[in-house]
């Protein structure tokens, strides 16, 4: 095992930490709760970016782009919403510094430069966007609205994580706007799918969808859809989150628009976000002791070419085969490096890309171009294999498909041996404590029961699952009836 990374076992949250600074994805900033994002981290980001903006327009949305900044008096206007976010807001009141006359060198705050009311940096954009859409609908015409925004947020977290929680960080939020209630209700559940397809198909995350308690739901919705995955500590993380918001957006912004009949009616909205937040659910689902495992589908780098040669006349040789042989790889659309840096010898680079979680590794040495093969190493399993060089590409374009499903099926293999039942509270406690997971227990339907269990356990209902199947039972904190298991987890 590498020296530098701590082990799953030892201490998981700083093996995560260990992971994120070393393999090269973010790092701490000069702004408390802030933090930077490498160019590594930000490829594994701009690839999710790329394949979500293209499942976005496929169902018809556009992007648009809102100001960062937020009227308070907007804010206010939906009542649940304001209060959900009113301790998590930053907030402007003043624009202009000025050289302090008592300290020279020194910047205050100038007192005569108060704004007139005051500016919340965004935590969500539904004030901003329902304001702006009262000017863009009159009527059934101008429906449906299907909009999305790549966008950063703040909301003022005191205990941070890298990519899980900081005080900033990066998303795209849609805000659709609806003539009907089906109609919105069918865009939240079109967008619960896009997001659940996006995770198992190119995050290799298994996830289960289903809907929020009331206590866990958005502030300000009337259902909260969600995606939810288990990381390999056992403990659940909301992946994606899909809001059906009723009308309420729109009564508090009088969006009205007029119908086919000419009568006016509050439209019915949604909202839909997910955030770079994914990056921590992609380190946490699939990565070992010996650093990230990526998902070809999303690795910034797919096949790393390392040449082991001695002297120039070798290194020529392998330059000029591995010259055509990136060039095959390339026109079958793989993303190909080859290292043939000589500061650092093949044994480190080899230790570098397995930190990084390259999906493949191809050694390459004068006695394998006279025997016409290379050797290919898997990241995930760590197997090696001699590979010819002729179709090696197509070769390659499997072993890349084989290892996308390999890394989802390990996740799904661990996530469906820790969904447990339990029937009462004593196996509740003992599975949270010593199994984790996801519970499937019965709970009575009340936020006062839900209240309760988290607060003596610090699990929550993690979803109520689209699927669940019904059935009587007694809830595991007060015996009260229940028609239904829910599932319970310790999260992120």
């Amino acid at each position: 095992m590498s020296k530098e990374i701590t082990s799953r076992e030892e201490d998981y949250s700083q093996w995560y930490n260990d992971l994120i600074l070393k393999g090269g994805l973010a790092d701490y900033s000069a702004v408390r709760g802030c933090m930077v994002i490498k160019p590594y981290g930000y490829a594994i980001w701009e690839n999710m970016r790329d394949q979500l903006d293209k499942m976005f327009k496929d169902t018809g949305h556009e992007n648009a782009y809102f100001p960062l900044f937020v009227p308070k008096s907007l804010f206010e206007a939906e009542e649940k919403n304001a209060e959900g976010f009113a301790k998590e807001c930053a907030v402007v009141t003043h624009y202009r510094l000025k050289t302090d006359p008592d300290n020279k060198g020194k910047l205050i705050v100038d007192p005569e430069a108060k704004l007139d009311e005051e500016l919340v940096v965004r935590p969500t954009s539904e004030a901003i966007i329902w304001n702006t859409y009262k000017g863009w609908i009159q009527s059934y015409r101008d429906l449906p609205l299907l909009i999305n925004q790549w966008a950063n947020v703040v909301r003022w977290e005191m205990r941070t994580r890298l990519f899980l929680r900081t005080a900033e960080f990066l998303w795209q939020e849609g805000h659709t706007a609806h003539a009907t209630r089906d109609e919105a209700v069918g865009e939240t559940v079109q967008m619960l799918n896009v997001y659940a397809t996006f995770a198992e198909e190119f995050m290799a995350m298994p996830v289960i969808k289903g809907i929020k308690s009331a206590n866990e739901r958005f502030a300000g919705a009337e259902d909260t859809y969600c995606i939810e995955a288990l990381m390999q500590d056992g403990k659940a993380l909301q992946a994606g989150t899909s809001h059906f918001l009723g009308q309420n957006f729109a009564k508090a912004f009088d969006v009205k628009f007029a119908d086919k009949e000419n009568k006016l009616d509050y439209v019915w909205a949604t909202s839909w976000g997910v955030s770079t937040r994914l990056i921590g659910a992609l380190v946490m689902a699939h990565s070992d002791d010996q650093g990230l495992v990526l998902p070809p589908k999303l690795a910034p780098i797919q096949v790393v070419i390392v040449p082991i040669f001695k002297g120039a006349e070798q290194k020529n040789l392998i330059d000029d085969k591995v010259k055509v042989l990136q060039q095959q790889l390339k026109a079958a659309g793989i993303k190909v490096k080859y290292d043939d840096n000589d500061n650092n010898r093949p044994g480190w680079k080899f230790a570098e890309y397995e930190m990084k979680g390259v999906p493949v590794r191809i050694a390459i040495g004068a006695r394998d171009i006279a025997s016409n093969v290379v050797e290919v190493a898997r990241r995930d399993t760590k197997e090696k294999a001699s590979m010819s060089i002729d179709g090696l590409a197509e070769n390659i374009i499997k072993l890349l498909a084989d290892i996308q499903s390999a890394i989802y099926n390990k996740a799904k293999g661990f996530r469906d041996e820790h969904i447990t039942n339990a029937d009462n509270w004593d196996d509740f406690i003992q599975l949270l404590d010593t199994k984790t997971g996801f519970i499937a227990a019965h709970w009575d339907g009340t936020p006062e029961t839900e209240e309760k269990i988290k607060e003596l356990t610090k699990a929550t209902i993690r979803c109520i699952p689209l699927d669940n199947k019904m059935e009587d039972g007694k809830c595991i904190l007060t015996g009260n009836k229940s028609s239904q298991r829910v599932l319970f987890a310790r999260a992120y």
